[in-house]
């Protein structure tokens, strides 16, 4: 079909699809000409002409079983990017925002406050990808000896953030030892981005043992194990409100429902979608097949990235039904990355 402007459908034909939108994402049936006339203040049968003008452009289609007009993915694209009138948030939904993504949360804390924010807010699924692991630093790290062949570290990450996990060594440490293992990683690699603490460590298993001081063998064996998986999980995002989708699914979409949830599991296409909006600048909306994912062709995915000091670092957005409010869920979005990127922001 050829490309829509605003010039190539007439203002009388965009109020209409524009009430017929809303009308649809309010009631969620599809919509008949009496009413929209009743609505605008012309007749029905001006209404079904342009109700077949609109059809012919590929902006709304007929049910089989209805005479009523729903609009289709390509109607809701124009009816964002042309029609919508975006409304502001309330100061409630403000405060509400600023309140639970306080700064003095760590990251991974920070990151589950907002997925369920976006997720009751918006009464859909809400996604916040975890912050990448080059961006957060190491400050210090403690190892403490526990019953047999284990370690509890205790990591602080970006001054706020602790994080403690149990490993398992090859063999037993004492505590002096663990305490000078810790002193020496945290005054070798402290302050580093953890990507390259992890880096590091790797590299330095590789080097012949017997050219290593019993500090360090002790430091790299324990160090390393600490390291083993991300910290951060870098390459993760945790999703929150899935159930939400079933109360706007009626029972034909089961099937389509149970698809998304797989992924949601998976992860891996839902990350990739979401890479993509790390290049680029406020919010991106993909509407049903835009995405390029069957798995959410019958959905739409409103996200934006989130930056701390200039530097995205992640992204959230939430995932809903194509028959969405986008003059409201876009403004929370938009204002969760901005309160988010803040949150992560390193104290002055």
């Amino acid at each position: 079909m050829p490309e829509l402007t605003e010039e190539s459908v007439n203002e009388r034909a965009q109020h209409l699809l524009k009430l017929l939108v809303e009308r649809y994402i309010e009631d969620g049936v599809p919509v008949p000409s009496k009413q929209l006339a009743v609505g605008f203040g012309v007749s029905s049968a001006t209404v079904r002409n342009v109700m077949s003008l609109l059809e012919a452009r590929g902006l709304v289609t007929s049910p089989h079983t209805s005479a009523g007009k729903v609009p289709t993915q390509r109607g809701f694209r124009f009816f964002v990017d042309t029609l919508i009138s975006v409304q502001p948030l309330t100061i409630e939904t403000v405060d509400q925002l600023k309140s639970q993504l306080n700064p003095d949360l760590g990251a991974t804390s920070l990151v589950e406050h907002a997925s369920r924010l976006l997720s009751h807010i918006t009464h859909m699924a809400g996604l916040v990808t975890v912050p990448r692991l080059e961006l957060n630093s190491l400050r210090h790290v403690e190892f403490l000896p526990l019953s047999g062949q284990r370690v509890l570290v205790i990591l602080v990450i970006n001054e706020r953030e602790v994080q403690n996990r149990i490993i398992h060594t090859d063999r037993e440490y004492s505590e002096s030892e663990l305490q000078q293992a810790a002193n020496y990683i945290s005054q070798e690699y402290g302050g580093r981005p953890l990507a390259y603490v992890r880096s590091a460590l790797i590299d330095g298993m590789r080097v012949d043992k017997d050219r290593m001081d019993r500090l360090m063998q002790t430091a790299f064996d324990v160090a390393s194990k600490a390291f083993e998986q991300d910290v951060s999980t870098d390459g993760d995002y945790v999703v929150a409100g899935e159930t939400n989708l079933l109360d706007a699914a009626d029972d034909t979409e089961l099937d389509t429902l149970r698809q998304l949830f797989d992924a949601f599991s998976r992860k891996r296409d839902i990350l990739h979608l979401l890479d993509r909006c790390l290049r680029t600048e406020g919010v991106q909306l993909f509407i049903g097949e835009e995405s390029g994912y069957r798995v959410l062709d019958e959905y739409s995915v409103v996200s934006a990235p989130y930056s701390v000091e200039g530097e995205v670092i992640g992204v959230l957005g939430v995932v809903g039904p194509t028959r969405m409010a986008y003059q409201r869920v876009i403004p929370i979005v938009d204002a969760t990355a901005k309160l988010l990127g803040a949150a992560l922001a390193p104290s002055g």
